[in-house]
């Protein structure tokens, strides 16, 4: 990691290398290993095994079948076997159940624009067969490499040997690629304009994404290693094992963020609100510094998040400029929301993107991979005390359960399921409407839920809750609503519809028998109670 980390710096300033040659020489030496190291008859070609062999891994109970969940698939543009042009992905891979036949084909979860897809749109126009490899298992830096965000004609192949300090070793059968390193590849033949129902899945957002038809390979080959070992992890409502991607990535490209986005002084995808649907940042403000602030350049450092690679699926995204050098930290929320609720204009500081696309596993749009954005920016002095108290002006929506304090300045409501977006729509409005008039100036975000003890029990919930169940074009209103010259902005507290809808994808639960045969098995005298026991937390 020491080494990958250094090359950015030096990807980022390539003078590092004349000004610190002690420190930056042996990495740029090093970087040997990004060129993939080409060799023949490798002994994972000798053993073969059908798709009905593989573990057969069903992880929630309304799964579509097993997955393999941590593939490397790699794809190459047409015409071509040179492997420094391939993409590597990890796209979800349904073995069986739905219409595929088993052992014959698989399906591939992918949408056009990632890696695979821009091949599979050149394929398209190719009289030549999409041949694909898949990859499971082998070092971790392969899997790792798979999922990290790489700049723009850098292999994965490459990333993975600087990671793993080997070149990639690869080798060349039957017309496809063949990673001399893996446990099991499974070679096949992508039909081109052939699609299956794939799904349900329960995913990472902590919800089923639904049933959709994706492209499906037909098998060619399912090859292993001797004594394989099978590739897997848990994926659902995080954190999960897949979180521990998301801080490695983090770790790596922490040191690029201020070159990839001039002014961005840190960020944070919330990995308890399911990554996307909520982005934190931090930026500089340093635009007419003899006038009052206001924000000008955190806006132009949002809109270039959010029209730049995976941070363009970003659902929300609030950034803040710090005030008099203060220091804020993204991964203190109680902090980081106060700081940003006690100083924000909601007259001014929000600024939507409608109709537009989202993350295709966000289902909380008005259709499949099709919503809308909300940027948030922050700037200037503090502008509101934060009531730590419920306002007794504060009325409350026609059959209102309950209320509850969730923390300065933040007050949820329990109403009753949602119906349908007119009715709601105009009922939210009468309500708000009957507030305007009152001091409300310390309550600076009001969420409407369906479980209020559930949503305020920690900032897990708050947050996952909150930001995966919201639409901000549809469920974002507030207070003394208007609308300026085409800008919306409301007077009073801001106010998010964080209720269930009928659209929505269903809530991952987890199977009571399983869950109670795991709890045996840690239990005194179960097999793995001694882990268990010496567990440090």
């Amino acid at each position: 990691m020491a080494l990958v980390k250094k090359l950015g710096k030096l990807r980022g300033d390539p003078a590092l290398l004349l000004k610190q040659p002690g420190k930056f020489l042996p990495a740029a030496w090093q970087g040997r290993y990004a060129l993939p190291n080409k060799k023949s008859n490798p002994e994972i070609i000798h053993q073969t095994c059908m798709i009905s062999d593989l573990p057969s891994i069903r992880s929630w109970p309304k799964d579509g079948g097993p997955f393999i969940l941590l593939p490397q698939v790699l794809s190459l543009p047409p015409g071509t076997l040179d492997v420094m042009q391939s993409n590597i992905g990890m796209y979800r891979i349904q073995l069986s159940g739905n219409e595929y036949e088993l052992n014959q084909e698989v399906g591939l979860h992918y949408q056009l624009h990632r890696g695979i897809g821009v091949h599979h749109t050149a394929y398209l126009n190719n009289p030549s067969p999409f041949k694909v490899s898949i990859f499971v298992g082998g070092p971790p830096a392969h899997t790792l490499a798979a999922i990290f965000p790489l700049p723009e004609g850098m292999t994965e192949l490459s990333f993975a040997g600087l990671l793993n300090q080997q070149r990639f070793s690869y080798s060349i059968h039957n017309g496809y690629i063949i990673s001399n390193q893996a446990d099991f590849v499974i070679t096949g033949t992508i039909d081109k304009n052939l699609k299956k129902p794939e799904g349900p899945f329960g995913d990472h957002l902590g919800y089923y994404s639904l049933q959709h038809s994706f492209p499906v390979m037909k098998v060619n080959q399912v090859y292993h290693r001797k004594d394989a070992i099978w590739h897997f992890t848990v994926v659902g409502r995080p954190p999960q094992e897949d979180s521990y991607f998301g801080y490695l990535i983090h770790e790596l490209v922490k040191d690029l963020i201020p070159k990839e986005f001039p002014g961005l002084k840190s960020m944070h995808a919330v990995d308890v609100a399911g990554v996307h649907p909520l982005l934190l940042a931090v930026g500089e403000e340093r635009y007419m510094p003899f006038r009052d602030k206001k924000p000008e350049e955190i806006l132009t450092i949002g809109q270039r998040i959010l029209g730049s690679g995976q941070t363009s699926l970003a659902k929300y995204l609030i950034i803040a400029a710090p005030e008099n050098n203060e220091s804020i930290d993204l991964y203190d929320f109680p902090a980081f929301f106060d700081y940003v609720l006690s100083r924000i204009r909601w007259e001014t500081d929000l600024h939507f993107m409608t109709r537009t696309t989202i993350d295709t596993l966000d289902y909380s749009g008005e259709g499949w991979n099709s919503g809308s954005k909300l940027l948030i920016a922050c700037c200037g002095p503090t502008i509101r005390q934060l009531t730590k108290r419920i306002p007794e002006a504060l009325i409350l929506p026609t059959g209102a359960k309950s209320i509850k304090l969730f923390c300065p300045g933040i007050i949820c409501i329990q109403l009753p399921g949602f119906t349908t977006y007119p009715e709601e729509t105009k009922i939210i409005e009468i309500w708000q409407a009957a507030l305007e008039p009152h001091d409300l100036m310390g309550t600076a975000l009001i969420i409407l839920c369906d479980d209020i003890e559930f949503t305020t029990t920690n900032w897990a919930n708050f947050l996952w809750v909150t930001f995966t169940r919201s639409n901000p074009s549809h469920d974002v209103s507030g207070v003394g609503q208007f609308i300026e010259f085409k800008h919306w902005g409301c007077k009073g507290p801001l106010v998010i519809d964080a209720r269930i809808k009928s659209h929505h994808a269903p809530v991952l639960e987890t199977d009571k028998n399983t869950v109670a045969k795991v709890d045996k098995l840690f239990s005194k005298g179960g097999a793995l109670y001694e882990l268990n026991k010496h567990r440090p937390y």
